[in-house]
């Protein structure tokens, strides 16, 4: 099996998964992704500020994962990205537990 056809399977059968709902619990500063925005400026726009069409601000390393809550630690990832890497991410971390 391909590497892009595994992906597919796993991502289907994730589909279940609510990402969301497990990162919540994890607190999160703002002030620590304001920091971010204000050295990586958006991509689409170049703002600072303020929300960021099309974009949003990861976890390289994910909270769930032990990452850090740094500016050090973030990334500008595309929606549809960050969305899948999200899924990765929440199963990886499941499977660790």
């Amino acid at each position: 099996m391909t590497a892009h056809r595994w992906l597919a399977a796993t991502m289907a059968a994730l589909s279940f998964l609510s990402a969301s709902s497990v990162e919540a619990k994890i607190p999160r500063s703002t002030a620590v992704v304001a920091q971010f925005k204000r050295v990586n400026p958006c991509p689409s726009t170049g703002a600072v500020r303020g929300a960021c069409s099309g974009w949003e601000v990861d976890h390289v390393v994910p909270l769930c994962a032990g990452g850090p809550d740094e500016a050090a630690n973030m990334q500008w990832l595309t929606k549809e990205d960050h969305r899948q890497k999200t899924r990765l991410d929440m199963m990886r971390c499941r499977l660790k537990k």
